[in-house]
């Protein structure tokens, strides 16, 4: 009773077998009307083969012959590219081996089947549990896109055809990065790779480092890195050179101020020396009578290596005013 009283689209089950029914005749006539086209064709323009060696697909006919079949679509009012279609399918399947109930759509799909007995056998056997050949079964056959994706795979490679458009996939992959359940589940070093091709603008890159930097958690562990680590140095002390030289340039009270400027140096460089005597003063005298491990004691002289190469710098600055460092030191207060 439930059955009887079921509904397909706004008819019932038992209309709706009867309009298939009606309709799969039309298709059978259709197929053949278009095997009918594509054989007189041939029968006009025989198939010609392309270098000796492979039938001469659509879009790939001779000059002459796309001429005729041009007059033969006009004369019988179709486009060209379905006699032209119809033509090649039918060189694909002689009729002895056309289905009957199969489409001329999916007949033209599976013609693309390049073994003829492959071909041919295949047509034969419509796919596991299917009763017929379908349109997505035949593109699924020969390795094309379907209309319906229904696999992961299919459904990509869907989104990838609408998305070819650069941007259309922009807008696409915009949207999809905004949902959390989605970015979630990206690999850490494909997201590595996209933050790094959004932010090849230098003015996108400024921005995101900016705020990622804002962020205490971020900063501690990029500061842990020596390289940006100095590379943040660097651009403090660029920073500032440029904000001094700007200052020079355009302030009037630049002169005055150089003066001073010159002695607060002075006075800052005397006070770094004598924080370093003092702070030692305290801690070298804590060291009686303690052995420390060969690490510590690797690490103590590798720092007054360092400390002892920056006593030399200052010297050079302060007797020549020449303050450039040489590689060696560049690479020793680096820690390389």
């Amino acid at each position: 009773m439930a059955e009887q009283n079921a509904k397909v689209g706004s008819v019932s089950q038992q209309r709706y077998d009867q309009i298939v029914t009606e309709l799969r005749e039309v298709v059978e006539q259709h197929q053949k009307g278009q095997f009918l086209i594509g054989d007189r064709a041939l029968e006009i323009e025989p198939l010609r083969m392309r270098g000796g060696q492979q039938e001469a697909a659509p879009g790939q006919e001779l000059f002459t012959v796309r001429q005729t079949l041009f007059r033969l679509a006009e004369d019988i009012g179709l486009a060209y590219r379905t006699v032209e279609n119809a033509r090649w399918t039918a060189s694909r399947w002689p009729k002895g081996k056309r289905q009957s109930g199969v489409s001329f759509r999916v007949h033209r799909i599976l013609a693309h089947i390049e073994d003829e007995t492959e071909r041919f056998a295949t047509i034969a056997k419509p796919p596991a549990g299917a009763a017929r050949w379908t349109v997505d079964a035949a593109n699924r056959r020969v390795g094309r896109q379907v209309e319906r994706p229904s696999s992961p795979q299919e459904k990509i490679t869907a989104i990838h055809t609408l998305a070819q458009d650069e941007k259309v996939a922009a807008t696409v992959t915009t949207d999809f990065l905004k949902r959390p359940a989605v970015a979630a589940q990206v690999a850490p070093e494909d997201k590595v790779r996209v933050v790094e091709e959004f932010t090849r603008d230098e003015g996108v890159a400024t921005h995101v480092t900016t705020g990622l930097l804002r962020r205490p958690e971020v900063a501690f562990k990029a500061m842990g890195d020596d390289t940006a680590r100095h590379q943040v140095n660097h651009a403090q002390v660029e920073r500032s050179r440029q904000s001094r030289e700007d200052f020079e340039r355009t302030s009037p009270v630049a002169p005055t101020v150089r003066h001073i400027d010159r002695s607060m140096e002075f006075l800052d460089l005397v006070t770094a020396c004598h924080s370093f005597v003092a702070a030692s003063g305290r801690v070298v005298p804590g060291l009686r009578d303690r052995q420390l491990s060969e690490d510590e004691r690797t690490i103590v002289h590798q720092n007054v290596a360092k400390v002892r190469a920056t006593l030399d710098w200052i010297e050079t600055a302060v007797d020549t005013g020449k303050v450039d460092m040489d590689e060696e030191l560049t690479r020793l207060l680096k820690g390389e």
